[in-house]
């Protein structure tokens, strides 16, 4: 089962370091997406309205890369594992074996980018 979310501007959705257990699709709002370096953070990027975020944590089981807050009021679903892996059992395994692929060389192409 989904949960909707609602964040106000500033609000932090998930912290660098944090164990993931979902994953959020952007119903509506906006996220920046914020990843400490040092004794700074610097903004990767920004999430919009039709966007996943956490999806990178959620498919590998590794900590969060990153910290998310809102930037406007912004509207989520929340896509709990369980309902995912449920999904999962029904399609071939192969998918799964895909996902789990293109996680894991993402991570390590990211690991690999100075920002």
């Amino acid at each position: 089962m989904s949960t909707q979310i609602k964040l106000t501007p500033n609000e932090i959705l998930m912290k660098q370091g944090d164990k993931s257990s979902a994953m959020y699709w952007v119903k509506s709002g906006q996220l920046v997406v914020l990843k400490k370096q040092g004794l700074e953070e610097v903004v990767l990027g920004h999430i919009v309205s039709g966007e996943l975020v956490g999806e990178l944590s959620f498919l590998d089981d590794e900590p969060r890369s990153a910290t998310v807050k809102a930037v406007l009021p912004t509207e989520l679903i929340e896509i709990p594992r369980e309902t995912f892996e449920n999904i999962f059992k029904t399609q071939p395994k192969w998918l799964e074996i895909l996902v789990k692929t293109l996680a894991e060389r993402l991570r390590k192409a990211n690991s690999r980018i100075r920002v």
